[in-house]
């Protein structure tokens, strides 16, 4: 049987020992603050242990990784009509271009990047406040964790908010495009909220489970999720997960993975596992420098690639 926790103390240990940890992402100052030297790494097992090394019950702002449960929530919603607002296609592009919104007419090339994930908030604004939809996304989050104890950082949803610029002109084309149903302010409201979720590495590490247990969140659970829609969340993870660096990471780690500029990687092991790892400092394409390596580590290690191999 492989042993998840000598791996995890063996990659915490070789983490710690680089000297190259990436930027963190200042432009949006309050994540600017965070320590880059902070590393947390956490599995969630199909038997239900939570195994972990590090940093890893230090909450921090999940921030794009937020996406894949408030789509999940916006499919519960619409199912497949949802797919006539967002694309399922890689982007190409950075995660806040607006270059590809005016090429296609204001649809989102994908749900995972920012202009698709804020068409999303829209969906789940319908019939709602901004603040009962940033609600029911918590509520979700915290069924799939297990956790009434996860929270949003007001002082990182503030922050967000007083320098999305890109964020709102993304909104708005959208609105001018037709493709968004409510004012640009509300439904960014929901987006900049839900993007402030804070989560340690275990608490999220139990929230990715729905994906790869296949809608549930342990042996004998209710389903969260149809397995239906675990799968195609995983295909988006896998193909869009990590923006314009979603082929490198594919190809390095193999596994359907979501990243988020506040450091985080959810990755996900189909029937084995659900990773959640977090090193503030970014790469150039804006993710984990530190969980990108990790996770490579970990798929060399447990050969839990979906391609096969090591």
């Amino acid at each position: 049987m492989t042993d998840i926790a000598a791996i995890l103390t063996r990659i915490e240990r070789a983490m710690a020992q680089e000297t190259e940890r990436g930027r963190v992402a200042d432009y949006i100052p309050e994540l600017g603050t965070v320590d880059p030297a902070r590393f947390g790494i956490a599995a969630a097992m199909a038997d239900g242990r939570v195994i972990s090394a590090g940093d890893a019950t230090l909450p921090f702002s999940i921030q794009s990784v937020s996406k894949v449960f408030a789509l999940s929530l916006a499919l519960g919603r619409l199912g497949d009509a949802c797919w006539a607002r967002v694309g399922r296609e890689p982007s190409g592009d950075p995660f806040n271009s607006i270059v590809q919104l005016e090429a296609d007419d204001g649809i989102p090339r994908n749900p995972l990047i920012n202009a698709g994930a804020i068409v999303v908030s829209d969906i789940l604004l319908a019939g709602r406040t901004p603040e009962s939809a940033v609600t029911a996304i918590l509520d979700f989050v915290r069924r799939a964790a297990e956790d009434e104890g996860i929270g949003i950082d007001t002082a990182v949803a503030t922050s967000e908010s007083d320098t999305g610029f890109r964020n709102r002109a993304l909104a708005h084309f959208m609105r001018a495009a037709g493709n968004l149903d409510h004012d640009p302010e509300e439904t960014l409201a929901v987006y900049f909220r839900q993007c402030a979720i804070a989560m340690s590495c275990e608490q999220l590490a139990r929230a990715g489970r729905i994906f790869a247990f296949a809608g549930h969140t342990g042996p004998g659970s209710d389903a969260l999720i149809t397995p239906a829609r675990a799968r195609r969340i995983n295909a988006l993870m896998l193909t869009c997960g990590h923006y314009d660096g979603s082929g490198e990471f594919a190809f390095e780690v193999g596994l359907p993975g979501k990243s988020g500029v506040g450091g985080g990687i959810l990755a996900i092991a189909p029937g084995k596992a659900s990773v959640a790892v977090w090193s503030p400092g970014l790469n150039a394409v804006g993710n984990s420098r530190l969980g990108t390596m990790a996770l490579e580590m970990l798929a060399r290690e447990t050969g839990w690639s979906v391609f096969g191999g090591v």
